[in-house]
């Protein structure tokens, strides 16, 4: 199971910020002996590959923390945060780190079935933070997303360190979210009937 909860706790990381994770993995392979990347992924690792995740993570992090700007980038990450997360649960569920030895023990025969759930898991993340976004902006009147999407980036980083070095802590990850998506569901529904509320007083006036 190490090697389930290392794709998903890199997978979750790629939902909040789509090149952290991988650029991580790329960076501890090729700098360490932390984790060694199967044969298929080995590319991650490639000096060119790191410097242009570092590029398009510098253009995210400046993006992400900008009001209106923040709402864009997360439509256009709608397509790369799965699309990331689908990458660094393949390529971490197949990795030999210092916690899982014989990762060829669990997704030996259909390779790829972890890059779907990687996709799952991150498209997941991503719009349970794209939700949550226009409301911290609202209530704070914007001033609330570069403190937010710095949470969210320090999240993913702690994520993605965690996932590789000590997997099980992922659950506790899942368990925090499933408390947080029902506060989430709460506190818009209680928006809306604010806002509805608010209108109706409008026209009696």
């Amino acid at each position: 199971m190490l090697e389930v909860l290392t794709g998903t706790g890199l997978a979750a990381s790629a939902g909040l910020n789509a090149y952290i994770p991988l650029l991580l993995m790329g960076l501890l392979a090729r700098y360490t002996d932390l984790i060694e990347l199967p044969s298929g992924w080995q590319w991650l690792g490639n000096g060119w590959v790191v410097v242009i995740l570092a590029v398009l993570l510098a253009v995210e992090v400046v993006a992400d923390k900008v009001p209106v700007l923040d709402h864009v980038n997360d439509v256009v990450q709608t397509v790369v945060r799965p699309t990331a997360g689908g990458l660094a649960f393949g390529a971490g569920s197949g990795s030999e780190t210092v916690t899982v030895s014989d990762p060829d023990s669990f997704f030996s025969s259909h390779q790829w079935v972890p890059v779907v759930v990687g996709v799952v898991i991150a498209l997941g993340v991503h719009l349970l933070k794209a939700a949550t976004r226009p409301v911290i902006n609202a209530a704070t009147a914007g001033f609330g997303a570069p403190v937010a999407s710095t949470a969210e980036d320090a999240t993913s980083v702690v994520m993605s360190v965690v996932a590789i070095l000590l997997p099980v802590l992922v659950l506790v990850f899942l368990l925090a979210l499933v408390f947080f998506v029902p506060w989430l569901v709460r506190r818009r529904r209680s928006r809306r009937r604010e806002r509805a509320a608010a209108r109706e007083a409008g026209f009696r006036v």
